[in-house]
């Protein structure tokens, strides 16, 4: 190890805490430590290195270029020491430790909260730190050490995966919709309606303006919103029609249809890279073990 690195390591937590917060206060809270404590280290780094590491902008701070790339290149060195001293901790005691586990927000209602009920009755030692978000988002933090274990639709390609269950995709319609009586729908017969929608990075975004393309029209997006119990709100609300999974609590005011041409998605369990720690292997046999809850077909009976 080179004098420059044995000055360097101590101070990389403060950095990374300063460059993930934007915001010097926030990362002593994070890090439990007076305020003056961060800057002083992060003080010292920028001295080490010879470089600035972070301006101001506004009541925060933002990185410089040069911090953008120190960060870029040591953020997961520091998730990778948290993680080795956090699985020697769980390892030396099973039954407790800390799971950082993420599901997506079409799963929150019913799901995933009666199956982390569960969990926390057997394994009431083991504390779980929860990150509801889109599929996206979600593998990227399995991806950097954010998450130990994360349900997600679809799951990547690039992680272990177990299947779960499918998810289908129905239309949405206002109860008083023309075609609310339909029993299936083609796509072409929506051509005209006002589609209510997620951002474009979700995926179901992407899958709804796949398959109007391939029926030939481009779907006039009236509203857009990420958070889909406001959407199925709308949707009652006769304000549009919307590609959704179907709601795991009912929805007065809206009728769900099959639609022509959509395949169902994949819910699958997906961890890191790195071997799971006892609690977080732990979690994920309870979830593998009780896969049927995610098969969507249980709502139609």
């Amino acid at each position: 190890m080179t004098p420059e690195t044995a000055t360097i390591a101590p101070l990389l937590v403060a950095f990374d805490a300063a460059a993930r917060e934007g915001h010097i206060t926030r990362a002593a809270d994070l890090l439990d430590v007076p305020q003056s404590s961060v800057s002083r280290r992060i003080r010292a780094l920028e001295k080490a290195v010879g470089v600035a590491l972070f301006q101001q902008s506004g009541r925060g701070v933002v990185l410089t270029t040069a911090g953008r790339e120190l960060h870029e290149r040591t953020r997961h060195l520091v998730r990778e020491l948290d993680g080795a001293i956090t699985t020697v901790r769980e390892h030396a005691d099973p039954d407790h430790g800390v799971v950082r586990f993420g599901f997506p927000l079409t799963l929150g209602p019913v799901s995933i909260p009666s199956l982390l009920a569960e969990f926390h009755r057997l394994a009431p030692g083991v504390r779980l730190h929860l990150v509801q978000a889109h599929g996206e988002a979600l593998a990227e933090m399995v991806r950097d050490g954010r998450l130990d274990l994360a349900v997600i639709i679809p799951p990547p390609e690039d992680l272990p995966v177990t299947v779960l269950a499918q998810q289908r995709l129905l239309l949405h319609l206002p109860s008083s919709h023309r075609l609310a009586g339909r029993a299936r729908l083609d796509l072409r017969d929506l051509a005209d309606d006002h589609f209510i929608a997620n951002p474009p990075d979700y995926h179901i975004r992407r899958e709804l303006e796949s398959v109007c393309a391939e029926a030939g029209f481009e779907p006039y997006i009236a509203f857009e919103i990420s958070e889909f119990e406001t959407i199925r709100a709308l949707v009652a609300q006769g304000l549009g029609v919307a590609l959704l999974p179907r709601s795991e609590t009912p929805v007065p005011g809206i009728v769900t249809v099959p639609v022509v041409g959509i395949a169902n998605r994949t819910i699958g369990l997906t961890t890191g890279t790195r071997t799971p720690s006892p609690a977080v292997a732990r979690l994920h046999a309870h979830i593998a073990g009780h896969a049927a809850r995610f098969d969507d077909r249980r709502l139609d009976s």
